[in-house]
């Protein structure tokens, strides 16, 4: 009797065991495919971190605080250029008033008033802004100057509206 209760017990254990051993090998194999898809992910976000950094760098190639010429064409005339896209900025988004067009746009609101959004310094001469009356939107290249007393004057040369769709 004694004996077939340990052959019991012993072929008890060896189904324990191979059952441990499958579901544990079932687990293990499902968390080997999760690290290797999380590691698949990252090496893909990294490549597009790399690609997203290299564009950037192409972005910002145009740009007044990349350029150096043009910083230098201001520090040699005494004016902070840091404070001086500030001041370009505001000048231009002051000129926004309710009820009326924006005066550096060339376009007459069709869907009410044209006003100027977004500003981007190109360098020492020249200025890209993007500008809405809510419906119809477009572009507006600028030039302008720094006067000797730091007054700002500003032309527009050419702007287009984009098609509405």
């Amino acid at each position: 009797m004694r004996n077939k209760i340990l052959m019991y017990l012993f072929i008890f254990s060896a189904l324990f065991t191979i059952f441990i051993y499958v579901n544990d090998k079932r687990i293990l194999d499902s968390k080997q495919a999760d690290i290797d898809r999380l590691q698949k992910e990252l090496s893909e976000t990294r490549n597009e971190l790399e690609n997203f950094s290299e564009t950037s760098e192409n972005e910002d190639y145009f740009g007044f605080e990349n350029n150096e010429d043009a910083i230098t064409y201001f520090e040699n005339k005494g004016i902070d250029s840091k404070d001086l896209i500030l001041k370009i900025e505001d000048a231009i988004i002051s000129k926004n008033q309710a009820g009326k067009d924006n005066p550096l746009v060339p376009h007459a609101g069709m869907e009410g008033n044209m006003n100027i959004n977004r500003i981007k310094v190109l360098n020492h001469k020249w200025i890209i802004a993007d500008f809405t009356d809510g419906t119809y939107w477009g572009e507006v290249f600028l030039t302008y100057e720094v006067g000797e007393n730091g007054e700002l004057k500003f032309f527009p040369e050419k702007s287009f509206l984009y098609p509405r769709y």
